[in-house]
C-alpha cells in the first residue's frame, strides 16, 4: 500500500471538466490527484511559414507551470524556456499529432495551452490527457464552423506515469514518488493500442527489458482507464460556453 493508499496499479482520481473557460473551443480543467492543468485549444486559419507549400495543418502545443503551482515559487518563462519546459511541450505536440489528419485540417493550426495550476507529479502526463479532451472539443467546434469534416481526428490518446520505487512497480506517480523511484517512465498511447512515446529512465538504478515489458503493460491498463475517463467526459456535460 503507498502513502496515499492506492495500490500499486491504481490510478489518482482523475475528474476533467469540460468548458472550463468559455474564450476558447476547447477548455479542460484535469485534476490528476494533487495535481491541476488547464488545457486550452485554439484554431488558428493559417500555418507556419515552413509549413505552407504542404497545404496541411499543423498541430502544437505550449506548456508551462504557473508561479504558483508548486511550494517554492517558479519565476515566470517571460524570455528562454528551459529545457524541461522545451522537452514537454514537444511531447504533448507529438502525441496530440499522432492522432490528427493532417490533410482533413487543412491549412490551419491547432495549438494546445497546458498550464499547470498545481504540480504534484505526472504534470505531463495529465496534460496529454487533458488536451486530447480539448482538442476534440476544438474539432467539434471547428465541424460545426465549416471548416474541415468529420475525420480530423483518426483516434483518442492519453499517457500515464509508471516507476520503480523502493522496487515496486507503481502507476501514476506522485511528486513524493517519482522523486524517490528508481526508474521513471511516462507512457503515451493511442485507442488502436499504438504508442506514441515510451520515455523510461534509469535515475537510480538500470532497468531490464523484463522491467520493461512489465512498465508498459501496466501502463497500458492505466491508459485504457484513462481512456473511459476521457469518454465519459466527452459524453457528459459542458461547464461553460466552450466546446
Amino acid at each position: 500500500m503507498r502513502a496515499d493508499g492506492r495500490t500499486a496499479d491504481e490510478l489518482r482520481p482523475v475528474q476533467i471538466q469540460r468548458g472550463f473557460t468559455d474564450a476558447t473551443p476547447g477548455s479542460v480543467l484535469i485534476r490528476a490527484g494533487r495535481t491541476r492543468l488547464l488545457c486550452t485549444a485554439s484554431i488558428d486559419d493559417a500555418v507556419p511559414e515552413w509549413r505552407e507549400p504542404s497545404g496541411l495543418g499543423w498541430v502544437t502545443a505550449e506548456y508551462d507551470m504557473l508561479p504558483g503551482a508548486t511550494t517554492q515559487r517558479r519565476p515566470r518563462s517571460r524570455a528562454k524556456l528551459d529545457g524541461r519546459t522545451q522537452e514537454i511541450q514537444r511531447l504533448i505536440g507529438r502525441a496530440l499529432r499522432a492522432v490528427v489528419d493532417m490533410r482533413q485540417l487543412g491549412p490551419r493550426t491547432i495549438i494546445l495551452d497546458c498550464d499547470v495550476l498545481q504540480a504534484d507529479g505526472g504534470t505531463r502526463t495529465a496534460a496529454v490527457t487533458g488536451a486530447y479532451v480539448a482538442l476534440h472539443d476544438a474539432v467539434t467546434a471547428g465541424q460545426r464552423r465549416g471548416l474541415w469534416g468529420a475525420d480530423v481526428l483518426t483516434a483518442g490518446v492519453a499517457a500515464v506515469s509508471v516507476g520503480i520505487v523502493d522496487d515496486q512497480l507503481w502507476l501514476d506517480l506522485d511528486y513524493r514518488e517519482d522523486s524517490s523511484a528508481a526508474v521513471d517512465c511516462n507512457l503515451v498511447m493511442t485507442t488502436r493500442n499504438e504508442w506514441v512515446e515510451v520515455q523510461a529512465t534509469a535515475e537510480r538504478t538500470p532497468y531490464t527489458a523484463a522491467n520493461l515489458t512489465s512498465m508498459m503493460e501496466l501502463g497500458r491498463r492505466g491508459i485504457e482507464r484513462l481512456f473511459e475517463i476521457q469518454r465519459a467526459a466527452l459524453e457528459g456535460p459542458v461547464a461553460g460556453g466552450g466546446g
